[in-house]
Formats: C-alpha cells, structure tokens, sequence
C-alpha cells in the first residue's frame, strides 16, 4: 500500500457503531468475484453493527461486459442461497443470510446511469449528490475506474495532492476508496513509497495492480 488510512476508517467506523449503525453505500465496480467480495464487506458492516443499512450503488447498463447490475447481485446472492449445504455449508449460509438482509432492506439495490458515464464525481447529479450528503454517512468507492472519476483522470501530484483535499474537499459523505493501481493517476501517496515502487517496479507500477490505495477523505459537510 502506497498510502494507508484505515486506522481513520475504523476511527469513523467506530464512531457508527456507537451511535447505532450508520447507512453506508458501497459503490460497485465489477460483477464475478469482486461482487462476492463486496457482499462480504456489507454482511460484515451489518454483522458488526457499523451499518444499520448498506444500500448497493450499481450501474444501469453495461458499458463493459463485466459492469454490475442490480441482476447481478441478485444472481449472484441467489447463487450462494442454493448451493449444496452439505458440500459447502458456509457458502450456503451466507446466501441465505444475504438474501435475508435483502428481503428486510438492511440490504438496498440502486441503479442509475450516471455510474457507467464518464464524468468526474465532482459533476455527480444533483439527485444522487442530494441523497448521499443527506442519508450516506460513509460511501466506499471501489475499483480504478471509479477512483480515476473521483480524481477527475486529471494530472495531481503523486505525493503533494492529498486524498482528503482533491477528494473530501467536493464529496458529498465520508469516503473511501480501495483502489489498486491500474492508471496513470493518483494523489495522496507517500513520497517515500512511491520512490521504492518506481524502484521495485520502473515502468508499470502504476498500471500492473501490484500497489494499492486505501483512502479516506471526510466529505464537504465536514470541513
């Protein structure tokens, strides 16, 4: 990881278990088994009590082959729910669950166009911004191509540009973003880190998935 705030995560996370639970979106990137990771990241926010509520932000059509839709995780969850008890029980008990959390809304699924278009994040419709600054209390942003929209695909500083000023700064919520490097854009990573993997790694550092990101950045209704 070239830049690491999960202890300012788990500080905001805490602070949302002790009030109750907050409501989180996680905004989706890829189906396949990076939506299976998602949906163990949401069943642990319930479990754990850090969200009341996880509404699922997914995207209306597919602009590549492997963009998730609301059917998606519904094939995928009902997937899980049918799978052989026997043979794999944990699997079994998980789709079950997932479907239970769907069945009484811990679970929400929103769909809209604007998560496959290419604008910047600071462009966000004025409907989706209004909702998130008003019901989100912490969105987490996933995958490159979301990270290089919150960014704006613009040229910042690797180092100088932190996460929370380039970000945060128009944000409607708290976020997060989990990020491995696929492209050529990036800010808030620590001088020191960068040198070592332009060394370890000269000409694809930036580009392979070898070094990641985990941001967070407090949001416009918190500066």
């Amino acid at each position: 990881l070239l830049h690491d705030d999960t202890a300012k995560l788990i500080e905001h996370c805490e602070k949302l278990h002790g009030k109750g639970g907050g409501n989180i979106d996680i905004i989706v990137d890829n189906a396949g088994f990076e939506l299976v990771v998602d949906l163990c990241l949401a069943d642990y926010l319930v479990a754990s009590g850090v969200a009341k509520s996880v509404t699922f932000q997914l995207k209306a059509h597919p602009t590549f082959v492997s963009d998730a839709l609301e059917h998606d995780l519904m094939n995928t969850v009902e997937y899980f729910a049918s799978l052989d008890a026997e043979k794999y029980p944990h699997g079994r008990a998980a789709g079950e669950r997932w479907l239970k959390y769907l069945n009484n809304q811990d679970w929400i699924c929103h769909e809209d166009n604007f998560w496959v278009q290419p604008l910047p994040m600071w462009q966000m419709h004025d409907d989706i911004f209004d909702d998130l600054n008003t019901r989100c209390d912490l969105a987490f942003v996933k995958g490159d191509a979301n990270y290089r929209r919150l960014l704006g695909d613009c040229e910042w500083d690797y180092s100088a540009a932190s996460f929370d000023d380039v970000v945060g700064a128009y944000f409607p919520c708290a976020v997060c973003a989990l990020r491995t490097l696929k492209a050529e854009v990036g800010c808030g990573m620590e001088a020191e880190k960068v040198k070592r993997a332009k060394e370890l790694d000269p000409k694809g550092w930036m580009v392979t998935g070898r070094f990641g990101v985990v941001h967070f950045g407090k949001g416009c209704g918190e500066q």
